[in-house]
């Protein structure tokens, strides 16, 4: 009996010794491949990485870890105009499949699912921030974007008729959507300024726009897109993802 009480206890010991060595390694695993991921795309500040899963190093063993989980902030993303970017408050993913290299010097998931979210603020680049003439004696132009409820955007607007300005802002709710890597706002309804109901295509060349949204981290791209209360968050996903290398 006091033989296999001694036995329990170094099984014990043992195993709260491997829980410690497998939770140092991954601490290690995760600083360095969230120094390699901010190296590899140029990060402002190291990302948050998260190994998940336990035992981390019978995942080391077979090559391939189960799930990792990253979080950016303000992540420059490229707009595809020269060399315009969009800030990207907050970019999260999940990725599947990780395999690696020895090093840590390269891994990529086999696939990614994860959210970005853009305010309103950055989303305004996309606007036309000059007054546009929409009819004769008539100009506008979009002055704010904010939650319009129902998965809309509200596009706010201010117009000048005959040199004088409408004493109102007027409220566009649009619709959002993506395709490929553009975002794109377009109005539901088109207002009346000064009791005037304008040419279609004049009033949408200012409440209308698009702005893409591309280069992203392992190049995930964007896949659903809906008004929220601080901006639009859109869902992003990938395959054969990079994390570095």
């Amino acid at each position: 009996m006091r033989a296999l009480r001694i036995l329990l206890i170094v099984v014990v010991i043992l195993g709260g010794l491997f829980v410690i060595a497998d939770r140092v390694a991954v601490k290690f695993a995760e600083d360095e491949v969230a120094d390699k991921l901010r190296s590899t795309e140029n990060l402002s500040s190291t990302p948050d990485v998260s190994i998940n899963g336990f035992p981390f190093l019978t995942q080391v063993a077979g090559g391939e870890l189960d799930e990792v989980e990253v979080g950016i902030d303000g992540y420059e993303a490229s707009t595809g105009n020269g060399g315009d970017t969009i800030r990207i408050a907050d970019l999260s993913a999940i990725m599947k499949g990780v395999e690696f290299s020895g090093d840590y010097s390269s891994a990529t998931a086999a696939s990614a699912t994860g959210t970005a979210t853009v305010s309103y603020d950055e989303l305004m680049k996309a606007t036309k921030s000059e007054s546009t003439d929409v009819a004769p004696g008539v100009t506008a132009k979009v002055v704010g974007l904010s939650d319009g409820g129902g998965g809309k955007i509200k596009v706010t607007v201010r117009a000048t008729v005959l040199g004088v300005e409408y004493p109102e802002p007027i409220d566009v709710l649009s619709s959002v959507t993506v395709e490929n890597n553009d975002v794109s706002v377009v109005a539901d309804g088109l207002p009346e300024i000064g009791g005037k109901q304008l040419a279609e295509s004049r009033i949408r060349a200012i409440t209308d726009f698009q702005q893409t949204i591309d280069e992203l981290p392992g190049g995930i791209e964007l896949d659903k897109v809906e008004a929220a209360k601080d901006g639009v968050e859109i869902t992003v996903k990938g395959s054969n993802v990079k994390l570095a290398g």
